[in-house]
């Protein structure tokens, strides 16, 4: 079967699916976890019929190692607040983007813990932003009230930061999470729900590099 075009060159031998244990002691890495087959499962969601209206990944965990990430996406977007951010605010700290909008359960489940991180790892640089997918102001406002979300998330109804992450975020697979390395580069991914061990192990591991 053929390797997922959106990894293809891209991911190392040291790429791999990673799971943390609830009690984040013991990290398992399943190996050989082919492209297609992920794909396949998102297609076969997006032809369920079941009015969800989003395609859940699978968890599945993606690390590049450094030699072969590809060069710092070129994001710019506005976010709620009106504030416009370009690429260079990548630039010289480890970020995490969160895909994301307000009726999507894995994205309500998700979101305390995301939150903890950002006051876990703020203290050390690392920034956070949410990209709202569908959502207009007032909802997504009342989303990060409910969950007491203390960082920004971008308004991209238009597609602008979704298009500058192209085959690294599945259009339409969300919650999906990205760590970028202190270049702006995508050091890891998570498609699907995050578990919080798991992503604070992939931002630990940005931040020491």
């Amino acid at each position: 079967m053929s390797a997922n075009p959106a990894n293809s060159g891209n991911v190392s031998p040291l790429s791999r699916r990673s799971v943390l244990s609830a009690g984040g002691a013991a990290l398992a890495v399943v190996l050989g976890l082919s492209g297609c087959a992920q794909e396949d499962a998102l297609a076969q969601q997006a032809k369920a019929g079941d009015n969800k209206n989003y395609v859940a990944g699978d968890g599945s965990v993606t690390e590049f190692a450094v030699a072969d990430r590809k060069s710092p996406i070129a994001i710019k977007g506005t976010l709620f607040d009106g504030t416009a951010v370009t690429a260079e605010a990548f630039q010289g700290q480890v970020t995490v983007l969160n895909f994301w909008f307000a009726a999507c359960a894995p994205c309500r489940v998700e979101a305390p813990s995301l939150e903890a991180l950002h006051q876990e790892f703020k203290t050390q640089g690392v920034q956070f932003f949410g990209v709202n997918l569908r959502d207009e102001k007032a909802t997504a406002e009342a989303f990060d009230k409910t969950f007491n979300l203390t960082y920004p998330s971008f308004n991209d109804k238009d597609g602008a930061v979704l298009l500058a992450v192209s085959g690294l975020v599945p259009p339409g697979a969300v919650p999906t999470t990205l760590v970028l390395d202190k270049q702006g580069r995508v050091a890891s991914r998570v498609l699907g729900e995050i578990q919080k061990g798991t992503l604070k192990s992939l931002i630990a591991a940005a931040v020491a590099e």
